[in-house]
């Protein structure tokens, strides 16, 4: 989906994928040898403090100076192209699937222009939108309708990170938002017809989105976030942030067998997430009702690393609960890629951007 009214068509020249997010920029170049496909270059580079603020850039200047940084370390080969796949922050944006009647195709947009501005709090000359209509109806009572995959987003927020894209020497040539770049890079085709819930445990926050038959169809956003880990063992502690972030990458969440300090000092954080998991899992099957269940839950996000909290999350929700691998959908063949499992995770929204070339969604 591209925000720009059209869709993209044209990928030949492969454009790299670019996550910007509060506190960092990570890239990603795919290339396709003919035989099989890999990774040409990644990166990343922080973004100074207070720089982006929960999707809103608020010092250009430092934003495009990290982008410059990380496209010019990037490695092991250096990026080859000036054209870019960005995301774009979830809390700024409107996923919804709508279901219209079927009418004639000239007549769709007009109808889905007025559904948007039914189902969306914001008025519509405020925003950009795409669309995408959807093979399988999802709802109840759908004889003679069709479901659109409507998101939209702040006609601010687009603007912003173009205007910086732009400054950085680059050409947009599509943006999407991260739970729709996740879906790409984390669901296999067999797993895309399955109902799947996945977590984005970040420094400044977390997603969470469902995808049924491997379309994003419910995304929702909260505080909870790595640093409120670190910030609650340097709180309950009494040490400095800086110690409580190398305690947490040491000793993750703590036991939660032996109920140690440091698990009794995150488990509020902790159990705040799983109520968010668990407000989604209730919102889509009795609200939603577009299938009967979740199948899996997937985490991904810097988060997803943090020691003991697969288990603990997997105990609490009844579920098994996996880190995502953003290599499932690519067609890697037996090639290693040349970034490991626990490193790719932080790239998993940059890997989806950068698939886009290759694979259809």
């Amino acid at each position: 989906m591209s925000f720009f009214n059209k869709k993209i068509i044209d990928f030949s020249d492969n454009a790299f994928g670019l996550d910007l997010s509060d506190l960092s920029v990570k890239v990603v170049q795919m290339e396709d040898s003919g035989k099989d496909l890999c990774i040409r270059s990644f990166g990343s580079e922080r973004i100074p403090l207070g720089s982006v603020s929960d999707g809103e850039i608020i010092d250009s200047k430092k934003v495009v100076d990290a982008i410059r940084r990380a496209i010019k370390k990037s490695g092991p080969k250096k990026i080859n192209t000036k054209k870019v796949i960005c995301s774009l922050p979830e809390t700024k944006a409107f996923l919804r699937i709508i279901n219209i009647p079927k009418i004639n195709p000239d007549e769709v947009r007009e109808a889905i222009k007025w559904e948007i501005e039914a189902n969306i709090p914001v008025a519509l000359d405020q925003v950009y939108y795409d669309w995408q209509a959807l093979e399988e109806k999802l709802g109840t009572d759908m004889e003679n309708k069709m479901s659109i995959l409507v998101v939209a987003v702040s006609r601010k927020t687009i603007n912003q990170f173009i205007d910086v894209l732009e400054a950085a020497g680059l050409e947009v040539i599509g943006l999407e938002i991260e739970s729709v770049a996740q879906s790409r890079s984390l669901l296999r085709k067999e797993e895309q017809k399955n109902t799947i819930l996945a977590v984005d445990l970040g420094d400044r926050r977390t997603s969470i989105s469902i995808a049924h038959n491997g379309i994003p169809c419910f995304t929702s956003s909260n505080p909870v976030s790595g640093q409120s880990l670190s910030g609650v063992i340097a709180k309950n502690l009494n040490i400095s942030f800086d110690e409580a972030e190398k305690i947490k990458i040491a000793k993750g969440i703590g036991s939660f067998v032996k109920e140690d300090a440091i698990f009794l000092a995150v488990k509020p954080v902790i159990e705040n997430l799983i109520s968010e998991i668990e407000k989604s899992f209730d919102f889509y099957l009795a609200g939603l009702r577009y299938s009967k269940t979740v199948n899996q839950v997937i985490i991904c996000g810097g988060g997803a690393n943090t020691r003991g909290l697969v288990p603990y999350l997997s105990k609490r929700l009844g579920k098994e609960v996996k880190i995502g691998s953003p290599w499932i959908t690519a067609d890697l063949k037996n090639k290693i890629p040349i970034m490991n499992k626990e490193e790719s995770v932080h790239y998993t929204t940059a890997i989806g951007l950068a698939l886009m070339n290759y694979i259809s969604y």
